[in-house]
């Protein structure tokens, strides 16, 4: 599929002022106080804040609405020594979140727990089969993470039976909320908290800082230890890397690339990734899906088990389980994208539609979001993935670039049972008699409010760049950027009227492009490896010009460091 190239809009005169004023206060590349001023960075204070996020900028947490009602009912159970349970989603945020409120407390109180709901049995968010077992084991506060926003019912029938909740979430709500003790959530309409892009695991933090400004704890001794757990969270999650998560997050890789827990340690052996600069890419595609395979194939309950571990061994056998369970994962989601994309290619209408909405009640629910993922890539449509669990059909959604799949989702909600999530990405259930309405409804839906632009791939540069420019102070500053992700995307660049210098096909199946390029107007040769692309092969050996977009890379070949472009397109 070809892809769009999107310019970034130019600098106005007073920015491009702005960015020559930076570079030489700053002694540092144009370019780079140009990609500056694009974020609206624009000042060396801004600068200095951006190139070295400080712990010390985070924001007061009794800022959230209802945080002071749920430290003075966290103060009140451990002064009565009440039973508390810990209660969080089965994915990589959930996971994280709990492990780290469990360590938090555990540091000052035993009378805790954890629990993880099973993906099969009990579904999203709270259960009854939860708060039964809460009220079975004696527990009165039970501190839900990353989920509970839409609990009503489920928080009604707790407080039947005595228990009382703090719910730390980051999902939208309903106009209605839970009568909980406590709601944390900043995407409440009533709360006026200065970020609202926390994760789940992020939301726990702010509610683990607030008791210990509270209670007097050293918080740099017992809670940014924890850290690491919260920038797993933040990659996993796919939240904005901006603002606060942009802090939480650069000090949590500094953890984790330092003195990771034991559980994350495991899981950096069993990946590969020990002795390497962890980013969050790494996070993304190599720590984030081996937690989130426990829940996926097993239970989410043994991911914390193992985020939780104080013995190295346990933490190494734990791992390797975890592993293992990726690796069937991996084979199981393969299977089920290529059933999906033969059925689809089936359907007579298929070309024509807006959306993918696809059902099999014989696939495995714990990986129909990395289908409806894969299939959005393959087609470039928002698409669902339904399945049948547990009485009922259940389905994750995934959308494109600029669309919210949350309000296309919702849009139907009268023919669910439950849903929630985000722009990107969400989960719903309805009964199996409402499949064929739901399809046509969200295709409905879809095909009304997409935008032409957003039916193509997209990519966005954010300058032209001469070849000669990539040099290794340029992308020392360059690296400053880290760490990168949704809000604060890595650059990317693009050099017009390059021409082949060498150039060859690599890989098992010679796929992959290994480019040595020439810019003419500079008389620089760089080299670059394009992922895939090896179809273009035949046209640069011509020797015409052409063109590419790009990041710049490291590459470390056997110990050889060397900067490397990372080709995202080429463009005749």
């Amino acid at each position: 599929m070809v892809s769009k190239w999107n310019y970034v809009s130019p600098l106005t005169e007073e920015e491009k002022h702005t960015a020559r004023r930076l570079a030489e206060a700053l002694s540092i590349s144009p370019a780079i106080c140009t990609l500056l001023v694009q974020r609206g960075i624009k000042t060396e204070e801004q600068v200095k804040k951006f190139f070295r996020p400080r712990l010390e900028d985070l924001h007061d947490p009794f800022l959230l609405k209802d945080m002071d009602k749920a430290v003075a009912r966290l103060n009140r159970a451990m002064g009565a020594k009440e039973k508390i349970l810990i209660y969080g989603d089965y994915d990589v945020d959930g996971t994280t979140a709990v492990a780290l409120v469990y360590r938090f407390l555990n540091n000052f109180y035993s009378n805790i727990d954890y629990y993880i709901p099973d993906r099969y049995d009990e579904g999203y968010g709270i259960s009854v089969k939860g708060i039964d077992y809460a009220a079975e084991n004696g527990f009165t506060l039970v501190i839900t993470l990353d989920c509970g926003i839409k609990a009503v019912e489920k928080i009604d029938y707790a407080r039947e039976k005595g228990i009382d909740f703090i719910v730390c979430d980051h999902h939208v709500p309903d106009e209605r909320l839970p009568q909980a003790v406590a709601v944390l959530d900043a995407k409440r309409d009533d709360d006026t908290y200065p970020y609202e892009h926390l994760s789940g695991c992020g939301v726990g933090f702010k509610f683990m800082q607030a008791f210990a400004l509270d209670n007097r704890i050293d918080i740099e001794q017992h809670l940014f230890p924890l850290l690491d757990l919260l920038a797993v969270s933040i990659a996993s999650d796919i939240v904005p890397i901006t603002g606060e998560n942009r802090i939480l997050a650069y000090h949590g890789l500094k953890r984790l690339n330092t003195n990771p827990s034991l559980g994350l340690q495991g899981i950096i052996n069993v990946c590969g990734l020990h002795g390497k600069d962890i980013t969050i890419s790494d996070i993304v595609f190599k720590i984030g899906p081996r937690i989130n395979a426990s829940g996926r194939m097993q239970s989410g309950k043994e991911a914390v088990d193992l985020l939780v571990a104080k013995d190295a061994a346990v933490a190494r056998e734990k791992s390797r389980d975890i592993n293992r369970y990726n690796e069937d994962r991996k084979e199981l989601d393969k299977k089920v994208t290529e059933e999906a994309s033969h059925e689809l290619e089936q359907q007579p209408d298929f070309t024509a539609r807006k959306s993918i909405v696809i059902y099999n009640a014989e696939w495995h629910k714990g990986i129909i979001g990395i289908v409806a993922s894969r299939l959005t890539e393959l087609y470039y449509r928002p698409s669902v993935v339904l399945t049948f669990s547990n009485g009922l059909v259940t389905g994750s959604a995934r959308s494109v670039q600029g669309f919210d799949v949350y309000k296309a989702v919702e849009s139907c909600r009268d023919l669910l049972e439950n849903f929630g999530g985000h722009t990107y990405a969400a989960g719903l259930s309805l009964k199996e008699e409402n499949i064929e309405t739901f399809i046509s409804r969200f295709e409905a839906y879809v095909a009304e409010n997409i935008l032409q632009e957003q039916t193509v791939p997209q990519i966005d540069i954010d300058m032209e760049l001469p070849l000669d420019e990539i040099t290794p102070e340029f992308f020392a500053d360059l690296k400053k950027f880290a760490p990168v992700g949704p809000g604060n995307l890595k650059p990317v660049f693009s050099t017009c009227g390059v021409c082949d210098k060498g150039s060859r096909p690599v890989g098992h199946n010679q796929e992959h492009l290994k480019l040595d390029v020439f810019d003419k107007r500079t008389g620089a040769v760089r080299s670059g490896i394009a992922f895939g692309m090896s179809g273009h092969y035949a046209v640069i050996k011509k020797g015409k010009p052409f063109d590419i977009c790009y990041t710049i890379e490291e590459n470390n070949y056997k110990g050889n460091v060397a900067l490397q472009l990372q080709v995202k397109d080429i463009r005749p």
